[in-house]
């Protein structure tokens, strides 16, 4: 049985932390434009897709790479770079990170010119490989930013800061799709990226200004073999969820990859309750909040990242809208986080995380079901109160699980709580997208024959393995005769409906399953400097 000992937390953050001298609104302000940042290329990667698709022939693999290979970089790296920020100062690893960001969405915007200098690259290719780039950059910034708001501002106020820092979040949301629409539809999709080059200059130079260096004093050193055992596991576990719609979830590869995943927990969790200064403290997950709000997370991501993949599809494929209008379609759920994140922080501090993000969730799983009920040619206020209603439903448990997470952590292991979030969200993110993807594509493959009637029977296997493709898109693809068009397409368009239907309505139960785990959440006590911290 792991030996359990107690330390003393240092006194205070070292001289010219954050907590120790800086306004911790300023330190928001900073922070908050770097995370703008991979919050805009969320954002815009959604509109672009389906032109990314044209101009460089990807396939919905490739699409789902884009995604999927951004989220495994998070997810292998996120945990490892908030012990990073705890160890060498969250300030220096957040400005590494920006600037990162920034350079490898210039890469990904040089996609074209990158495969035309290296032998046997594709633009895809490059594409994919610098979206991982930019994730393993993304992993350095975003726990770093939770953990200086973390030093910046005391328990009772933390609340507020996560309700303006969501708020923050949504205001660059719902610019996204606009910004986004506008640069694909005007300009070209690598402008979408070329963007976070002017983002991340203003972002670094606020960040050198205004943010003071803040980290952990009981730190020395970095456990390396945790993080071997650990970062193997997340890659393990995430590979497996991106590769089984591919390799069918009973293939001896995925089961293979899953039970390497659990050999590794078990050893990462049996090297961190013997390791002198373990990668991730075993005593965090005694914490029932702690505990609790890393599967809050990790189900809610599940829900939302994984039925939202499809919508621009929905819009540019099935509505035929240009990236412009399908990025105003998606506004009002970005602009409802504007109001509904900082409300949802207020309310939390009044009626408690568990109240609070049961409606929340209630809420999401409403909006879940009325999208799930869309026709094809929904109007902008059929699409748009569902939007609304999901930004009033997530506001509140993205707020309280992030204020669940880092606020109860001891200040010392901020990064590693910052991470643990992420990692759950990014983790979650890939599990909605591989699962509710297998599922679109199962129901579009059941359905399809029917809608094309005795035609199905007369069409080659091949090429209705093609049409079933051409389906997960919305729709055929440019340059197919009108004739052909006109007479495959209502067929199309009708299965990718019973498809998204279909996702939405798991994304529906999941939320409600969510909102039952919300009521065993305890407020717990946040721990500051100076309150002993169970090492495990």
């Amino acid at each position: 049985m792991a030996h359990t000992k107690a330390v003393d937390a240092p006194p205070a953050p070292e001289s010219g932390a954050t907590g120790a001298g800086s306004n911790p609104w300023l330190v928001l302000l900073a922070v908050s434009l770097g995370v703008i940042m991979v919050m805009l290329d969320g954002t815009v990667v959604g509109i672009a897709n389906p032109v990314i698709q044209h101009d460089l022939g990807a396939s919905l693999s490739d699409l789902q790479w884009v995604t999927s290979g951004y989220l495994l970089a998070l997810a292998v790296f996120l945990i490892t770079a908030g012990k990073l920020g705890d160890l060498f100062g969250h300030k220096r690893v957040f400005l590494i990170g920006v600037a990162g960001f920034a350079l490898s969405s210039v890469g990904i915007g040089l996609s074209q010119e990158l495969a035309d200098v290296v032998p046997g690259l594709s633009p895809v290719g490059a594409l994919i490989g610098l979206r991982v780039l930019q994730g393993l950059f993304g992993a350095l910034l975003q726990p770093a930013a939770l953990a200086l708001l973390r030093g910046a501002f005391p328990g009772e106020k933390l609340n507020q800061a996560m309700g303006a820092w969501g708020a923050i979040i949504g205001l660059s949301s719902a610019a996204g799709p606009i910004v986004g629409g506008v640069l694909v539809e005007k300009v070209s999709w690598e402008s979408v990226f070329f963007i976070n080059a002017p983002v991340g200059i203003v972002a670094l130079l606020m960040g050198l200004l205004l943010i003071k260096e803040n980290r952990s004093q009981t730190l020395a050193r970095i456990d390396w073999l945790g993080v071997v055992l650990l970062s193997g596991a997340m890659f393990a576990l995430v590979w497996s969820i991106i590769k089984a719609p591919e390799w069918g979830w009973g293939d001896t590869k995925t089961i293979g990859f899953l039970v390497g995943f659990a050999v590794l927990v078990a050893g990462f969790i049996f090297w961190q309750s013997k390791a002198k200064q373990p990668l991730v403290p075993l005593s965090l997950f005694r914490n029932v909040s702690i505990s609790i709000g890393t599967v809050l997370m990790m189900m809610v991501a599940f829900a939302m990242f994984g039925a939202m993949f499809f919508l621009g599809f929905f819009f540019q494929g099935v509505h035929g809208l240009s990236p412009l209008d399908a990025g105003l379609r998606m506004l009002p759920m970005s602009a409802g986080m504007i109001v509904a994140s900082p409300l949802a922080g207020m309310l939390i501090g009044r009626l408690g995380a568990k109240i609070t993000m049961a409606i929340g969730l209630v809420i999401t799983a409403s909006a879940m079901f009325l999208m799930s009920q869309l026709s094809i040619d929904a109007s902008f206020i059929e699409s748009g109160i569902p939007f609304v209603l999901l930004a009033f439903g997530l506001s509140p448990v993205f707020v309280g699980a992030t204020e669940i997470i880092v606020g109860n952590a001891p200040i010392e292991l901020s990064g590693v709580a910052g991470g643990l979030q992420q990692s759950a969200m990014q983790v979650g993110g890939a599990l909605g997208t591989a699962i509710l993807g297998a599922v679109m594509a199962a129901e579009i493959s059941s359905k399809l024959p029917g809608y094309l009637g005795p035609a199905a029977q007369k069409i080659p296997a091949e090429q209705m393995s093609l049409l079933e493709k051409a389906a997960a898109f919305g729709g055929l693809p440019p340059g197919t005769p009108a004739q052909l068009r006109q007479t495959l397409g209502p067929a199309i368009h009708n299965a990718f409906m019973d498809g998204m239907h279909l996702a939405f309505l798991v994304s529906t139960g999941v939320a409600l399953l969510t909102a039952a785990l919300t009521l065993f959440v305890k407020a717990g006590r946040k721990s500051e400097p100076g309150a002993p911290v169970h090492v495990g």
